[in-house]
């Protein structure tokens, strides 16, 4: 009896366990908050670069900040309040199920019902951005020592105010001090934006036409084969817990509604309450699934479009290179370039370096296009999480080094910083130190073989030709791929 009873003991305090140490805001795939992703489990704890290196050109490219729900998210929102009142309504003369309900969800009403406009960075946003501009000066003194000039220190951001907004908080964090504007000693400086119809370096995945067929295609097949079934058994687990007849759009918004009150008001004891620890996993894997299919690894396609943003940072290093060894004047040429964009620019960006794959054969298959399993579904480990990938926030910091380093006839390295955190490169057998040439060969030349403009414009011709296998498949939910 003694013997039952502790082990009983035992499983009680282990879920308890589990429950207590399980934090739903680490698993909101985009929704996540910067500062809860930051530092996780894909943290690469390295040294520091070698002795005799400096840095002499930084390049970031960064996701906007927290922000607000978009105007079509809101409506759905909004809606939310009606259908639960129809919910609770058709469920009248089944009391027991009434009682076991949470208060919250029979008088929930809409935070969002008073707003018209949406998809602005929040004040935690702009927070975000501004103590990322703070630990950048901080981290990389040195690159800061001349005064600014806007052709020594260039921000770029797309023509979306949310991604605007975040490069005039991160310059206010990087140049604070440095003024004479207010108290805190604030400074002007130059926010340069191109217009959307012209944006190939940002936003891309806005000009490229064969990429918007690409996601016309997938996202039906996607909806079919990785979201629905998770949907459906989610949904019938509601309605078994709570006896409400829930269908798979009320589980859709709750679940969105979840991530919206754990990312904005830090509330997760109601709509992310209805989820246990194993649905909210199995909930996250569905939406990094997607991301991976329409975003990520899921087509060449996907991140090689972005070959003009990957083009321009080799180009600005390269041009840093030579301003060095021409020894140029200090504040004559260009130390750091700043990029604030989306999830959409970011996480392409991110595969381009062939960050967060599963194992060490899948960089092969990027750099060929053939195609990559879907990422493991739950409860298997998995590297694709893109609460960790891109975050609000979210960034990679790409670090020109000139070194002096003993046994190597290279000058020149770069480091990968993702969310501030040194990260390993496969194209650099796995090290996060990699000299510049090594970078250039191994990792941006096969994707620079075709421009942007052959990449992404359709013609008569190619829409004759039947595409061969390679990453432009479907996978079915069993995680194998087949041809289209």
């Amino acid at each position: 009896m003694a013997i039952v009873l502790l082990i009983f003991l035992f499983l009680f305090t282990n879920s308890k366990g589990e429950e207590i140490t399980f934090n739903v805001k680490q698993h909101l795939s985009t929704v996540t908050r910067y500062g809860t992703s930051k530092g996780g489990r894909n943290s690469n704890h390295a040294s520091a670069p070698p002795d005799g290196c400096i840095p002499i050109h930084l390049n970031l490219v960064a996701r906007h900040g927290t922000r607000a729900p978009t105007t079509k998210r809101i409506k759905e929102l909004n809606n939310l309040e009606n259908e639960l009142k129809k919910l609770l309504g058709s469920n009248v003369g089944n009391d027991d199920h009434l009682f076991s309900l949470p208060s919250w969800l029979k008088d929930w009403k809409s935070p969002w019902a008073a707003k018209i406009n949406g998809g602005e960075l929040i004040p935690e946003g702009e927070k975000e951005l501004y103590d990322l501009g703070i630990r950048t000066r901080k981290l990389f003194s040195d690159l800061f020592s001349d005064p600014y000039n806007s052709d020594i220190y260039t921000i770029k951001a797309t023509q979306v105010a949310r991604a605007s907004a975040s490069a005039v908080a991160f310059g206010m964090g990087l140049f604070s001090g440095n003024g004479n504007l207010g108290s805190d000693r604030h400074r002007a400086f130059s926010v340069v934006t191109e217009s959307r119809a012209n944006d190939t370096m940002l936003r891309f995945f806005d000009r490229c036409h064969k990429y918007e067929d690409y996601k016309k295609r997938k996202k039906p097949k996607v909806k079919k084969l990785i979201k629905d079934p998770v949907l459906d058994d989610i949904t019938k687990s509601l309605t078994a817990r709570y006896g409400l007849n829930f269908t798979q759009n009320h589980t859709s918004t709750l679940w969105f509604l979840c991530k919206q009150e754990a990312s904005l008001f830090d509330i997760t004891d109601q709509a992310c309450g209805l989820f246990t620890p194993s649905e909210v996993a199995l909930l996250e894997w569905m939406d990094d699934t997607e991301v991976f299919k329409l975003k990520g690894y899921g087509s060449s396609l996907n991140y090689r479009m972005g070959v003009h943003l990957l083009t321009d940072i080799v180009n600005s290093m390269d041009n840093a290179t030579k301003a060095r060894e021409r020894k140029q004047v200090p504040g004559t040429y260009e130390k750091a370039s700043f990029r604030f964009s989306h999830a959409e620019t970011l996480i392409p960006f991110t595969c381009l370096l062939g960050l967060f794959l599963e194992d060490e054969e899948d960089f092969k298959h990027i750099q060929n296009q053939e195609c990559l399993e879907l990422p493991p579904r739950p409860p298997a480990t998995r590297n694709w999480k893109v609460s960790d990938v891109a975050p609000f926030a979210g960034n990679n910091m790409l670090v020109l080094y000139s070194c002096h380093v003993a046994n190597s006839s290279d000058e020149y390295f770069v480091r990968v910083l993702h969310n501030e955190e040194p990260i390993a490169m496969p194209g650099c057998d796995g090290s996060d130190f990699c000299s510049f040439e090594k970078f250039k060969n191994k990792i941006v030349a096969p994707h620079v073989k075709y421009d942007f403009h052959t990449l992404c414009n359709v013609n008569k011709e190619e829409s004759l030709v039947t595409p061969k296998p390679n990453c432009q498949q479907e996978h079915t939910s069993s995680n194998t791929c087949k041809t289209m």
